[in-house]
């Protein structure tokens, strides 16, 4: 019987919400870690980790994030289960830090996750405050988009 090889997988360097800029005007970035299992750790470092249409809460002075879709691979009695586990995770930053988002918070920004970095020993999501745009702005980020896209073009 022939060994079969493992295909080796490049692991993903960093999970991107693209959505974010899309649908906020971004400002102030901060890099915290994240509270996670062994099996999420393991579908960060895969991969298979989605950001989109996730947000992050301020919770009796922690920072929550919130629907955060990671699929998990489990591993029961030889059988592969893949499940896709949204529940809140619990996001890791200094006191004063914590304190000076909650602040800009209450002002009406909202808190939005960027990416979800996984190079180096520890997996850390940077998050930024963002105020949401309307329709008009974001109608004008495609018509600015494109004139790039055209200007690039042309040279």
């Amino acid at each position: 019987m022939a060994a079969q090889k493992k295909k080796k997988r490049t692991p993903a360097q960093a999970i991107v919400n693209r959505r974010a800029s899309y649908d906020y005007s971004l400002s102030d970035e901060l890099l915290t870690g994240i509270s996670l299992t062994g099996v999420e750790a393991r579908a960060a470092r895969d991969g298979r980790v989605q950001l989109k249409g996730s947000f992050v809460t301020v919770r009796n002075g922690e920072l929550w994030l919130n629907n955060a879709s990671f699929s998990l691979v489990l591993n029961t009695k030889g059988e592969n289960v893949t499940t896709v586990d949204s529940r809140a995770r619990k996001l890791l930053a200094h006191r004063k830090q914590i304190d000076e988002i909650a602040a800009r918070k209450h002002e009406g920004m909202s808190i939005v996750p960027l990416r979800l970095l996984t190079k180096g020993r520890h997996i850390k999501l940077v998050i930024a405050l963002g105020k949401g745009k309307k329709n008009y702005d974001k109608r004008q980020t495609i018509k600015l988009r494109d004139q790039q896209r055209e200007a690039k073009v042309r040279l």
